[in-house]
């Protein structure tokens, strides 16, 4: 009898838990051209709010809490001049969110959006994984980052690579649009002898320092850093670089000094920034509907996006031509790029590299027909499908980024 009483006088309790605002919710906002997937994280205790906007490759984004109460919630993204207010309703999160003179209607529920991802890996891992940490004594930053030894490691005997993000705080993993593509390809590249570094972005993750306060410069300096902690250790043959976008352009700069014995660039910038970002605005604009280009020259390419992100880094970022960076670069260079590729489009940067890059026996530049920003196989490569493709990395991209560094051993 007490067991019957007491299971009678937890149901009620178990309920209104149930209906608390804690947790994961996810909700679709309906944007006209497109439908945003977004999930708020709450953590009723701190109290701390972040949202997750996949197709948009927004990850943890911290709100600022208005308000968080077991049934109602206001919160702020005001970078971006947006919020969200709700209250719960039938187990339901019903609300409305508004961004400048938009005012749009949007529930949520409990529950995370569910990817399937075939090529990341899980433990345990046929290889050795160390947590370590180096500073940059520039800014006194600390890097937290995963060092991944090959199967079967010997000293002295492995290369090794330092894997440099895209723009935007990201995670040592790379992760965005629920993908993990430096997690696939540190996994891939321990199974086929060769070490790497991967690293939480200053300010992310395990890594301190202050993101929003630093520039591609800095950005530099962070994988400089890296560079020699991998020297310092002693343990590898050759010590290269592999950057995605805005990584891709840092493993230039550094180049350009000598730094990395060996680059791989993945869709990294080899030109002027604001003559890029031209053709990427009008790309990807016309990739979600958009039926003229958004801007004409450089000058309204830059007027936009220094009005649409007023930090520091973009300020610096605009104004960059890594052409004189590409010519300076001496080392091996693994360049590849993807034919559908709208952030960095190869129209572009194959010529730039083509006309910069010096000649060296040992460079490759490729475009892989088919293929995104982000590597993997697409249709349009509008960068907000990327969340529902289930590829990670083509296959063919891996096997030629490994089988690439390893022949750097053979050639003489």
């Amino acid at each position: 009898m007490r067991k019957n009483l007491l299971l009678l006088a937890l149901l009620p309790m178990l309920g209104l838990h149930a209906q608390q605002l804690e947790g994961s919710w996810k909700g679709t906002l309906n944007v006209g051209l497109q439908k945003l997937t977004m999930v708020l994280h709450i953590d009723k205790d701190k109290p701390s709010v972040t949202i997750d906007i996949p197709e948009q490759g927004g990850e943890n984004i911290p709100m600022e809490v208005k308000h968080l109460s077991a049934d109602s919630i206001h919160v702020t993204l005001s970078k971006n001049n947006a919020s969200y207010e709700g209250k719960l309703n039938d187990g339901q999160l019903k609300g409305v969110f508004k961004q400048n003179i938009l005012a749009l209607p949007l529930n949520f529920e409990p529950g995370d959006v569910v990817v399937n991802r075939p090529q990341e890996p899980h433990p345990p891992y046929p290889y050795t994984t160390e947590e370590v940490r180096f500073v940059n004594p520039v800014a006194n930053d600390t890097l937290a980052g995963t060092l991944t030894y090959p199967i079967g490691f010997k000293k002295k005997k492995a290369p090794v690579v330092l894997m440099v993000t895209g723009s935007g705080p990201q995670n040592r993993d790379e992760q965005v649009f629920r993908h993990k593509p430096f997690l696939v390809l540190a996994d891939w590249l321990a199974r086929h002898g060769i070490a790497s570094l991967r690293y939480d972005d200053r300010g992310t993750g395990a890594s301190t320092g202050d993101f929003g306060d630093a520039t591609t410069a800095d950005f530099a300096d962070d994988a400089r850093a890296g560079i020699q902690f991998l020297r310092n250790r002693k343990e590898f043959r050759k010590v290269g670089i592999i950057g995605h976008s805005e990584g891709g352009a840092i493993a230039f700069m550094l180049g350009s000094e000598a730094v990395p014995d060996f680059i791989v660039s993945l869709a990294g910038p080899a030109g002027r920034i604001d003559t890029m970002m031209v053709a990427q605005l009008n790309l990807i604009g016309r990739s979600q509907g958009m039926t003229q280009d958004m801007v004409k020259t450089t000058k309204d390419a830059r007027n936009y996006l220094k009005m649409a992100d007023k930090s520091k880094w973009m300020d610096y970022f605009i104004d960059m031509d890594l052409s004189p960076y590409v010519r300076k670069t001496f080392c091996p260079v693994l360049a590849l790029g993807g034919e559908k590729d709208l952030n960095v489009p190869p129209s572009f940067n194959t010529k730039a590299l083509e006309d910069n890059l010096p000649q060296n026996k040992l460079n490759v530049i490729k475009v892989y027909p088919g293929l995104s920003h982000l590597f993997h196989h697409c249709t349009t490569g509008n960068p907000s499908l990327a969340f529902s493709i289930e590829e990670t990395i083509s296959p063919e991209v891996l096997n030629d980024i490994s089988g690439w560094i390893l022949s750097l051993g053979k050639k003489r």
